[in-house]
């Protein structure tokens, strides 16, 4: 089984159940990509995949939203305005819908908080991944809790998919362990927790990263985090590197909170807006969580392209903010995108 970056760090204080390695991350050469991906590369339009090229292009997939929240699928390039650092860039490339093939990874939360939800979670889940996908995109599932499970590598099959999702079981023991000082020597202690950002970081690193095109993660949880090795900045700078969308549906049975409320909704809010997702409650309401499962799929549909050359050459791994402004300014628009990105040097 192939080493994981994350297990490097965390070591013996880090079980990484999973079926199917995750590719390996520290390596200092890209891992040859698959046959799926490789056809995927081959098939798509190479003026707007080569985002780590010697010139920095720069590729960002957004939303345009009115005050009422209505997606605007009609602008055009001359209807935008693209800042980096504060400095006008050139656009050089625009689409008002893009056909590129999506890459999504499904994140569920199986943890003793969503034990009333889970079984509502996987029903909904696997319809919307018969809705969305079609025959050139990629999904995979991962399960979390006090471990993170990798339940279906890539595939572009829906029935494949649907069964790992109903694999997920709530799993509140037989965590990873730790050791403590003790009198006869160092005891070994189970710790528990609920493995959030440890899981968006391995998705987007370890996963995400390998792929091209449009990439989002879907994350089913309450947005507790307990226990995990990576803080939440950690998990947002990898899913920037990996140029992937995070959208959180907070799903929980409010009666399993005193005070019904999601402690860790400020830090999905932070998640999902330096993405270029969101937040949608959702509760244990089956109606709720298909309309977020809807709203998702038609934003995803319905993304504007926008690419240009940056005129920082400086590959040298510092983040840049990217700012996308509307011109008409009578306008009332909300755009929704990822707050900027990494300059990454280039892979030889």
């Amino acid at each position: 089984m192939r080493k994981t970056r994350i297990q490097q760090i965390l070591g013996a204080l880090f079980i990484l159940a999973i079926d199917v390695g995750f590719p390996a991350a520290n390596s200092q050469q890209s891992p040859a990509p698959s046959g799926q991906t490789q056809n995927r590369i081959e098939d798509q339009d190479q003026s707007v995949v080569t985002l780590n090229v010697k010139v920095n292009l720069v590729q960002l997939f957004f939303n345009v939203k009115n005050k009422k929240g209505t997606l605007i699928p009609s602008l055009n390039k001359d209807d935008f305005e693209i800042l980096e650092d504060g400095k006008p860039q050139t656009i050089k490339y625009f689409a008002a819908e893009s056909n590129l093939p999506l890459t999504l990874g499904i994140l569920i939360d199986s943890s003793a908080s969503q034990e009333r939800v889970l079984h509502m979670e996987k029903e909904v889940g696997g319809e919307f991944l018969n809705e969305i996908l079609r025959s050139q995109d990629l999904a995979f599932v991962i399960g979390f809790d006090v471990n993170v499970n990798l339940l279906q590598d890539f595939t572009n099959s829906v029935d494949v998919l649907q069964t790992a999702l109903n694999s997920a079981r709530v799993n509140t023991s037989g965590g990873r362990t730790a050791g403590t000082p003790g009198p006869g020597g160092t005891v070994p202690v189970v710790l528990r927790g609920t493995l959030l950002y440890d899981a968006v970081y391995l998705a987007s690193n370890d996963e995400l990263s390998q792929q091209v095109g449009r990439k989002a993660i879907i994350l089913l949880t309450d947005g507790e985090d307990q226990g995990s090795q990576m803080g939440i900045a950690d998990a947002i700078e990898a899913a920037q590197k990996s140029g992937s969308i995070i959208y959180v549906l907070l799903c929980a049975d409010r009666r399993f909170y005193g005070s019904g409320e999601y402690s860790g909704k400020a830090k999905m809010k932070e998640l999902t807006e330096q993405t270029g997702g969101r937040v949608i409650v959702v509760g244990n309401r089956f109606n709720k969580l298909k309309d977020a499962f809807d709203q998702i799929a038609n934003e995803l549909r319905r993304q504007y392209y926008i690419g240009y050359t940056s005129t920082n050459t400086a590959l040298n791994g510092t983040f840049r903010k990217v700012e996308i402004h509307a011109k008409n300014k009578d306008e009332d628009y909300k755009i929704q995108a990822r707050n900027g990105y990494y300059a990454m040097p280039t892979r030889n």
